[in-house]
């Protein structure tokens, strides 16, 4: 069992904010900031700050606060994304191709590594450095390249099969766009699951209710 195994997923799923605003202080040239001043750019109070990071051990000094570089550094650490872990992407349809193109994967924890079709017209297209390749070839690739993620970007309808194959691959880590519910058949994957209309849904509902909050 991990160290950090009894620590919420509240907690764990603020870490990214942490980075990116820390990031974002690193790039203005600010070397030390406290924890009131990090709270209010994080909009949470600083007691939860302080809660948030000593779950980690806490990285603070009384009086001088944090340092922005080596608190970046440690939630990168904390987070893991020096692993470069490879992934593949499932799908380079438009939705794919712009997950392909916009994201800068090495600063986020991964190398993609390779992106599969089923669409023939799409076999050897580039997208950044990966080239599109016939989903025929997933095992050969996935067993050569030692594959530890895969990017799902294809319709629900679509996924089971694949998601199959993967599996016996012993790919058990998704990012997953499909709306298929991977953890309901392997209870013993690590999924994150993206739906963006839900998000949508839920800024309607925060439009449609603002006047009551």
């Amino acid at each position: 069992m991990s160290k950090n195994d009894n620590i919420s997923m509240l907690v764990i799923r603020r870490l990214p904010r942490y980075y990116r605003f820390l990031s974002e202080l690193e790039e203005q040239h600010t070397e030390r900031i406290s924890s009131n001043k990090l709270a209010q750019i994080m909009n949470v109070t600083a007691s939860q700050v302080r809660q948030d990071l000593n779950c980690f051990g806490g990285f603070g000094q009384q009086g001088y606060g944090y340092s922005v570089s080596q608190l970046k550094e440690e939630i990168s650490n904390i987070l893991g994304l020096n692993h470069g872990y490879k992934a593949i992407l499932i799908g380079a349809g438009n939705f794919g191709t712009a997950v392909a193109k916009h994201l800068d994967f090495k600063k986020l924890g991964f190398e993609l590594v390779g992106g599969f079709e089923i669409d023939r017209e799409k076999f050897g297209e580039t997208l950044g450095d990966i080239v599109i390749r016939d989903e025929a070839e997933l095992e050969s690739f996935c067993t050569e390249n030692h594959v530890d993620a895969a990017f799902l970007c294809v319709p629900r309808q679509n996924v089971e099969s694949t998601l199959e194959r993967l599996y016996r691959l012993g790919i058990k880590c998704y990012w997953n766009f499909s709306h298929y519910d991977i953890s309901a058949k392997y209870n013993d994957t690590v999924v994150e699951n993206v739906h963006l209309s839900d998000n949508l849904m839920t800024l309607c509902y925060r439009m449609t209710n603002r006047g009551e909050q």
